[in-house]
């Protein structure tokens, strides 16, 4: 897996700026042209990662980000999709743990060519630290390297 920071992304910070001061976080943007039309693509979290996203939030985040992202393109034919990461979201990039802080999400480790899974405790750019359940109640936490990390998913509880 890569870790590629989520301002690097064209239009990122500026679109973040205005989902945050609604109470959300930009987990993925991508913009596209199709003929004429730009196609956009946004996923929002809450606040907090483990509250439902529902129609009303998409809703209200949608009308103002496309109206940011017509400005800043400079079009009007344009088609935006905007959702929440879903129950089953597989997890495309490094920077997305930070969002998810607290979310239970398994990781396949390529050092181990198992699952392993566990609640997010804190990622930077080498790294995600995940908090284990283990069988007598406690719990242990381990570090897991983008690099050793094959692909990564929600837990569906």
């Amino acid at each position: 897996m890569e870790y590629i920071p989520l301002n690097s992304y064209p239009y990122y910070s500026q679109c973040e700026e205005i989902v945050c001061k609604l109470g959300y976080h930009l987990v993925e943007l991508r913009i596209s042209k199709s003929g004429r039309t730009t196609k956009i693509l946004a996923v929002i979290t809450g606040a907090d990662p483990c509250v439902s996203i529902g129609v009303n939030d998409c809703s209200k985040v949608h009308r103002l980000l496309l109206e940011k992202l017509e400005e800043l393109l400079g079009t009007d034919d344009t088609y935006m999709e905007l959702t929440s990461p879903g129950m089953e979201r597989n997890i495309k990039n490094g920077a997305e743990f930070s969002l998810f802080t607290g979310r239970e999400v398994r990781v396949w480790d390529k050092n181990i060519s198992d699952w392993v899974g566990g609640k997010v405790c804190s990622s930077d750019s080498k790294s995600v630290t995940l908090e284990i359940a283990q069988d007598d109640g406690s719990s242990v936490q381990k570090s897991v390297d983008y690099a050793d990390i094959a692909k990564a998913k929600f837990i569906h509880l």
